[in-house]
């Protein structure tokens, strides 16, 4: 793949030379920068949940960890940014396990859930109790009950599911990155790195 030179300005401190390995090295970090975007965009997404969530952490301690897990999930996924950003090659393992103990965390949420749905008594059963004629619209209790625990299980089996499909290849996916860091340190002259890193700082 050809990569197109800078256009160089008579005033510019840079030879013809330098506009080159400067162009070489940003189509060198497109899959860094990529990637340094879609941590953005996971950390954005963590951060909103966080603070829809934030309401309920004053009034349950379950609602407590989950705005503490995903503020921690958001914070984590915004350093990653940064930090690949900077071209550190350990950002990608970071992001990774960060990942990893997000789907952890789901799963946790959800397997809680679903053991406090299984074993406490269904929402409509003290209703069912008191009046009788909305048993015979739904059913007995018992088929409420059954549908009901059916219903948790479906839910958060299937929010599991997703959870493990989504979070593992996003994992996989940052993992992945850390030999793009690597061949880009590599083949890139130290000052073009400087440059690149302070650009970054900066924004």
């Amino acid at each position: 793949m050809s990569v197109a030179t800078l256009p160089e300005r008579s005033d510019s401190p840079l030879a013809a030379e330098h506009h080159t390995e400067l162009a070489t090295a940003n189509e060198r970090a497109k899959k860094i920068r990529k990637a340094a975007g879609v941590a953005n965009f996971n950390g954005w997404v963590s951060a909103i949940f966080a603070l829809c969530s934030a309401l309920f952490a004053l009034f349950s301690l379950v609602g407590f960890f989950v705005f503490a897990g995903l503020a921690i999930v958001a914070y984590n996924e915004f350093q990653g940014r940064n930090r690949l950003l900077l071209f550190d090659p350990t950002a990608a393992k970071f992001l990774g396990r960060n990942q990893l103990g997000f789907l952890a965390f789901i799963v946790a949420y959800c397997v809680w859930m679903m053991f406090t749905g299984l074993t406490t008594e269904s929402p409509l059963a003290a209703e069912l109790d008191e009046n009788p004629e909305i048993g015979q619209v739904l059913g007995s209790l018992e088929e409420f009950d059954y549908l009901y625990k059916g219903l948790i299980v479906a839910v958060y089996g299937t929010v599991i599911v997703l959870s493990a499909i989504f979070q593992g290849l996003n994992a996989v996916y940052y993992f992945t990155r850390r030999k793009h860091i690597e061949c880009y340190l590599r083949e890139t002259p130290d000052w073009v790195i400087e440059v690149q890193r302070t650009t970054a700082a900066s924004t």
